[in-house]
């Protein structure tokens, strides 16, 4: 059966996973409409499918009433934090599956509860992909025997421009010229401070110890051409020790090509249920 999928944000993310249904790299998918505060940047999408004639959304009160909503099964959210916060309670209270990119909007604790409610009550799904890093389902698997959990990461400064941290802290990171560690904190903290950099923190919260236990190193390193990512785990069960180098996306630094790629195999997955591997 094939599903209809709304996009929620047409940058990087938005326009891969758009690109891949359009495709046919997503089998039982098919692309619906497409939201964007920036009319223009939906527009452009659009104008980059080949198969696919979704209607086109800068009102997300036209879009939520629209004919187009009420017949979507799937809504990617692939915008920001804010964009989480502000329209995804309504997604799920029409009953519609929901895939979260922006996972450090899940970092507020009231609202994490509040969207499980809400799809449990209007009998909706929310996913969460893995993004720019590994070992979710063995962290997931050990949880209540951990005691600690760190990731460290490392980027480019043009990966990190940008962050309220920087400004915040008085700090320019593109006069760093040797490898610092600019920050140390929690999960909580950081995706405040870092709201396009590190959501692949609040990923490792929620699945491991929670947000406000698992710790945060941010290092720059001028010299480098990756985005690394390094998680320590300890606890009654023994240690897991991950390191992935992500390529960042060629078309946006801030945002590692493995989390494209995660995105598009989590929504591939939603739409095909007769595929599942591991949890």
């Amino acid at each position: 059966m094939v599903k209809s999928v709304a996009l929620i944000g047409c940058g990087t993310i938005g326009k891969e996973i758009a690109l891949a249904v359009d495709s046919g790299k997503i089998k039982n998918a098919s692309i619906v409409a497409l939201f964007d505060k920036v009319r223009n940047a939906a527009d452009e999408l659009s104008s980059k499918l080949h198969n696919s004639s979704p209607q086109i959304y800068s009102d997300f009160s036209e879009f939520i009433s629209s004919p187009s909503f009420r017949n979507t099964d799937v809504v990617v959210e692939a915008a920001s934090q804010d964009a989480v916060n502000r329209f995804c309670k309504t997604i799920l209270e029409n009953g519609k599956s929901l895939i979260i990119m922006s996972v450090g909007a899940l970092a507020d604790q009231n609202l994490w509860p509040e969207l499980v409610d809400k799809a449990y009550l209007n009998m909706g799904r929310i996913y969460i992909p893995t993004g720019a890093i590994a070992g979710i389902d063995a962290i997931r698997t050990v949880k209540h025997l951990i005691k600690s959990v760190t990731l460290t990461t490392t980027k480019n400064p043009k990966a990190l421009s940008g962050a309220p941290f920087f400004n915040l802290a008085g700090i320019d990171p593109f006069k760093i010229n040797h490898k610092r560690l600019i920050y140390e904190g929690n999960v909580a903290d950081a995706v405040k401070k870092f709201p396009s950099n590190v959501n692949i923190a609040a990923v490792l919260g929620l699945a491991g110890i929670g947000i406000q236990t698992t710790k945060v190193r941010i290092i720059i390193d001028p010299y480098t051409d990756r985005n690394q990512h390094e998680i320590a785990v300890n606890g009654k069960f023994g240690e897991i020790s991950i390191s992935v180098n992500n390529i960042p996306s060629p078309t946006n630094p801030k945002t590692s090509y493995l989390a494209v790629l995660s995105a598009i195999e989590c929504l591939r997955s939603v739409c095909d249920d007769h595929i599942r591997i591991g949890t």
